[in-house]
């Protein structure tokens, strides 16, 4: 697919409708919104357009599609696996001034909200009101709605509460042609045709931009509790994890860290934590109304983790305790990145299955001498294989990387899992989905692409080989 680059002429037309303040084409700006999270990749856009409402996006898209210029929608830039890079330049569409909370709605346990508003942000405000947002990614303080609609991030919450595409009822969104669309609504029950609002949510925005986006919420729990395990090795903390849910307690999160991911968080943050020479330890955290409840799920927790020889256990009941434990686990992410050159994959797998994969990931990367650093969502399956370039010298790291990484994934989809759980395909991780998908999927899914984007002008170079 060949593109054409922005003339003066249709520059100024694009400013026309955003505001030259709002259409920005300096070298800083370009390479601010030309990277996101993912490693160390950095495309340049020929321009980036800030509009404020859904009719300046539709005029946008209108003039970009019928100039065939490309076009990356792009939220909080905190995405993992290179969605909102502009690998064809064209334009960078920020989200970042859809930031209003329209309404939230305490008799419906609903709200209406625009995509640039912080997760976080929307997350407090209804808790003030004693409602809960429960999809909760660990870059919730930077990260826009609109970012966790198009990846359908989950979190550590996932567990027990599901994850982003559970709590959308529907969505303004424009078409890349510049059509406007009102999918879904604000109704629990709707069968009205196909499920288009889901069908968008998960897209990575390849399909459509959003600019508004309705919630369901549920009521926020008044108590909660956080269990901190500490084990001599990994095969019995995530043998734990299964063992947990069979004795019918479902944790809000439940997550693992082996022990170079504590001993990260620790330098990340200054601070020592219990047991941080633990080979792995888990985070379990219970929540709900009645504090009786809690205490004896618990009690149940402590007797499973025994039986699977815990170290030890510590129990968190206040905040600032609380506080302090996920601060760990929050800072992970950031803290191993700083080791060194790293890939981070986001395989996913039935639970039960966790120790057969955490083994064939150390056994894997052992093999051709890389390091790698397991962390994550354990109760859902979701791990983060963070796999290090360390000490190895450039030239086997060039040589065994990818053949790694594929590995790991066929061992995950061996094991009925897939190779992205929340971080999304985007650039990164496209060449490796025909390992989780046939061709007659990859290409129901192009024939989709196609109906939605006739001229792939919007985020091209995702998901799908070019």
């Amino acid at each position: 697919m060949s593109y054409n680059k922005l003339t003066d002429k249709l520059v100024a037309a694009f400013a026309g409708i955003v505001g030259r303040e709002n259409c920005l084409s300096d070298n800083d700006s370009k390479t601010i919104y030309g990277q996101d999270e993912t490693e160390d990749l950095l495309f340049f856009p020929e321009l980036i357009l800030r509009p404020s409402t859904t009719q300046q996006v539709s005029e946008i898209m209108r003039l970009a599609n019928s100039h065939t210029i490309p076009v990356t929608p792009r939220g909080g830039g905190t995405g993992l696996s290179g969605g909102a890079l502009p690998v064809h330049g064209g334009i960078i569409l920020s989200m970042e001034k859809f930031k209003r909370i329209i309404e939230i709605d305490e008799k419906n346990f609903q709200a209406v909200v625009e995509p640039g508003v912080f997760t976080q942000v929307f997350q407090e405000e209804c808790e003030k009101r004693g409602l809960y947002y429960p999809p909760d990614p660990s870059s919730r303080g930077s990260s826009h709605l609109g970012g966790n609609l198009a990846e359908c991030a989950g979190g550590p919450r996932a567990v027990k509460y599901g994850v982003t595409k559970d709590y959308v009822l529907g969505v303004e969104a424009v078409l890349p042609t510049g059509e406007i669309i009102n999918a879904g609504g604000r109704v629990l029950k709707n069968v009205s045709g196909y499920n288009l609002t889901q069908l968008i949510v998960g897209s990575e925005g390849t399909l459509a931009i959003i600019t508004k986006i309705i919630f369901r919420l549920i009521p926020l729990p008044r108590a909660k509790k956080v269990l901190l395990v500490a084990f001599n090795s990994l095969k019995d903390a995530v043998a734990a994890v299964a063992s947990i849910f069979q004795r019918g307690i479902t944790p809000s999160a439940l997550e693992f860290m082996e022990r170079a991911a504590v001993r990260a968080a620790e330098m990340q943050l200054g601070k020592t934590f219990p047991n941080g020479n633990a080979e792995a330890q888990l985070l379990v955290e219970v929540d709900g109304n009645y504090e009786e409840t809690l205490v004896k799920d618990i009690e149940v927790i402590a007797a499973v983790v025994e039986q699977h020889h815990a170290l030890d256990v510590l129990l968190a009941e206040d905040r600032q305790k609380i506080e302090d434990v996920w601060a760990l686990r929050r800072s992970m992410g950031e803290a191993v990145k700083k080791i060194s050159t790293y890939k981070e994959e986001d395989t996913v797998v039935p639970r039960a299955a966790l120790p057969q994969l955490i083994r064939g990931v150390k056994e894997i990367c052992g093999k051709f001498g890389i390091t790698s650093i397991c962390y994550g969502h354990a109760g859902d399956g979701n791990v983060h294989v963070n796999i290090l370039k360390d000490k190895m010298d450039d030239a086997a790291w060039e040589q065994h990387l990818d053949t790694a990484i594929r590995e790991i994934f066929h061992l995950t989809v061996s094991l009925g899992g897939t190779i992205s759980g929340e971080h999304g395909i985007g650039y990164s991780q496209k060449s490796y989905l025909p390992i989780a998908l046939s061709d007659a999927e990859l290409n129901l899914m192009k024939a989709v692409k196609r109906t939605f984007d006739p001229n792939n002008i919007l985020n091209p170079g995702k998901i799908f080989e070019d």
